[in-house]
């Protein structure tokens, strides 16, 4: 089992920033990748940002040289750091781990960055 606590979200005029971290705990050894995902309302959830074991990143296209996922195993946390915010990136922020062999997903219950225009 492992539990996720997202923070950070709020309300940010657009061009702003933000910063959001996902503290992991219980069987965190066996974490393998770790997603942040949105969901913005009457939209698909989508999947925004991936960081690996070992530190390897990938982003949406969307969010590409805005966003910058980090990692912090001593902290068992990882963040969103969030720049140039958009309206349109106005969503419920959830952190994603992927446990063990067969990548099990857990989700935390996710924090809302809304952005003004």
């Amino acid at each position: 089992q492992v539990q996720l606590v997202e923070s950070g979200g709020g309300l940010v005029q657009a061009g702003g920033s933000l910063r959001l971290s996902c503290v992991a705990s219980g069987n965190i050894v066996s974490i393998n990748n770790m997603d942040w995902y949105r969901q913005a309302p009457a939209k698909q959830r989508e999947l925004v940002a991936t960081i690996t074991r070992g530190g390897n990143t990938n982003y949406a296209d969307s969010v590409k040289g805005r966003f910058t996922i980090s990692r912090d195993n001593d902290k068992n946390t990882i963040y969103l750091q969030m720049n140039s915010l958009k309206p349109e990136d106005t969503a419920v922020y959830c952190c994603n781990a992927r446990v063990g062999y067969g990548n099990i997903n857990y989700w935390g219950k996710g924090t809302l960055v809304t952005v003004s225009s």
